[in-house]
């Protein structure tokens, strides 16, 4: 294979081509190495590589469904033992992970080859990727702009045809919006669909799945297929589909669907026009295809979910950065995180158990309005994002926020920022590019990003769907028609057409 013929295929068309003997692995892993070091200078993608062990991967007889094929993991959550696990801070820069995660183990009998590992903001904490310790990863869009967050090295890397596919986590956006952000597929799959375990049986209490980001939604829901299935330990699971995502998409829709938008951001700040735009041609297109559509707006309150996820937010920074003293053995301070961290792990650790416990009953309210809800629609469309990607630096800590941090460092707690409602502001400020993600993340539905529109600048901007628990096959189906219209607008179109 030429280099120049690799970005043709997605992760299953490379696997056949190995299947068929037409290439071998090690050709494969050789051009996305030399990939990875021509582009990522300029992207910052990936932060740590591990051609040594792919080339000893790919030397091996593998019969998995993606023997052969090459992809990058995500710094959080998908740990290969011995190898770093930094999670995109300074303080963990020398550690290494103790043992292998599920998710790893799962896609390793797969057959995929692990070249390294992707770029994240500190802890995974924002929709965008500009850790300290690393510096900026860049959409390859528009350098100048971000690849979104917090899975923003993997959507980088798998944009630009480093790899056809590449592992993504979603605690509140992070598969989504990066996907949005870059012209990609990213579903994010129902809660106890996919394997957090062994170090999590509840990763960030049940809000946050793993799963990958794909240029096609065949890939996607071929992973999928790989990393279903029950997990010992873990604290939720979901009912086993007992067939597969992959062939169901072989399969048209039944019947007709029911379908709910809203392009009204759920905390009531501004949507931008092309995130709009978007949306209603999505609606279009659903209506030229026979569905019913209807602009209707969930039965949730979008400002109770925005707390109770922040109050979710806070609580783990804050737990983070207490965990960091026992690898550090010593007391965390303000130097060993970013500023950032140090203000949201303050602000958790003014929080009571009270507070934490009634933000998560607000969850299952919300969970239970939206079965409900299912139950008419089988679909809710929302834009994923409110606004199309930022610049780079946009989301330095602004005046009042430097203000705060200042405060709350002298202090040592959070306590007077909330009196004085600085708290509730620093939350409409961080969700108002993002504010329609977390909804799924804190009822534990599955919900996914198609790339339908470009700015003018030529940015990518996704309209989200959500469903109810477990019906990912439905959002499969659905995507795939999207796919092979005229709306869909993925980096596939940059590229040769993809194989089928």
């Amino acid at each position: 294979m030429k280099k120049h013929e690799y970005k043709n295929y997605d992760g299953l068309g490379l696997a056949e081509l190995v299947k068929k003997k037409q290439v071998k692995p090690t050709e494969l892993l050789e051009i996305a190495v030399s990939e990875i070091e021509t582009q990522n200078p300029e992207l910052n993608a990936v932060i740590h590589t591990m051609y040594e062990q792919a080339r000893v991967a790919a030397d091996s007889d593998s019969t998995g469904q993606f023997a052969g094929v090459p992809t990058l993991l995500k710094d959080i959550g998908q740990e290969v033992k011995g190898e770093p696990k930094t999670l995109g801070s300074r303080a963990l820069v020398n550690y290494r992970a103790k043992i292998d995660s599920e998710y790893v183990k799962r896609l390793r009998k797969s057959g995929f080859l692990f070249l390294g590992q992707t770029n994240v903001p500190e802890f995974g904490l924002m929709a965008i990727t500009e850790p300290v310790v690393y510096g900026p990863a860049r959409n390859p869009w528009k350098l100048s702009h971000t690849p979104g967050g917090s899975s923003g090295g993997s959507a980088a890397a798998v944009a630009s045809g480093m790899v056809p596919i590449a592992g993504a986590n979603d605690g509140g956006g992070s598969i989504r919006i990066p996907a949005a952000y870059c012209g990609l597929f990213g579903l994010k799959p129902t809660r106890g669909r996919t394997p957090v375990g062994p170090q999590f049986g509840r990763f960030w209490q049940g809000a946050a799945v793993e799963h990958v980001l794909t240029r096609t939604v065949r890939d996607s829901a071929a992973v999928l297929d790989e990393l279903k299935g029950m997990e010992k330990g873990a604290a939720f699971s979901t009912p086993i589909y007992e067939g597969s995502y992959l062939e169901k998409l072989q399969q048209p829709l039944e019947r007709k669907l029911r379908i709910a938008f809203s392009v009204q951001s759920p905390i009531s700040t501004e949507v931008h026009p092309d995130c709009v735009e978007a949306v209603m041609k999505t609606v279009k297109f659903l209506e030229s295809s026979g569905h019913i559509v209807e602009e209707v707006v969930a039965p949730v309150d979008g400002k109770k979910i925005a707390n109770s996820y922040l109050s979710l937010y806070f609580g783990e920074v804050s737990a983070m950065v207490t965990m960091l003293e026992e690898i550090l053995a010593r007391k965390a301070t303000l130097n060993d995180v970013e500023p950032a961290t140090w203000l949201l792990s303050l602000i958790g650790k003014s929080m009571s158990a009270q507070e934490f416990v009634l933000s998560l009953r607000e969850w299952d309210i919300a969970a239970y309005e939206m079965e409900d809800f299912h139950e008419t629609y089988d679909f809710y469309i929302t834009p994923t994002t409110a606004f199309p990607p930022a610049r780079i630096g946009d989301h330095k800590l602004k005046p009042l926020e430097s203000i705060a941090l200042q405060v709350t460092g002298k202090l040592g707690s959070a306590t007077l920022l909330k009196k004085m409602g600085i708290v509730e502001q620093l939350v409409q400020e961080s969700l108002k590019r993002v504010p329609f993600t977390q909804l799924a993340n804190l009822t534990g539905q599955p919900a996914m990003s198609l790339p339908v529109h470009a700015t003018q600048d030529g940015l990518p901007v996704g309209v989200q769907f959500m469903a109810a628990r477990g019906n990912e096959e439905l959002l499969l189906q659905m995507a795939r028609q999207v796919e092979e219209s005229e709306l869909w607008v993925g980096t596939e179109r940059l590229f040769a057409a993809i194989t089928k």
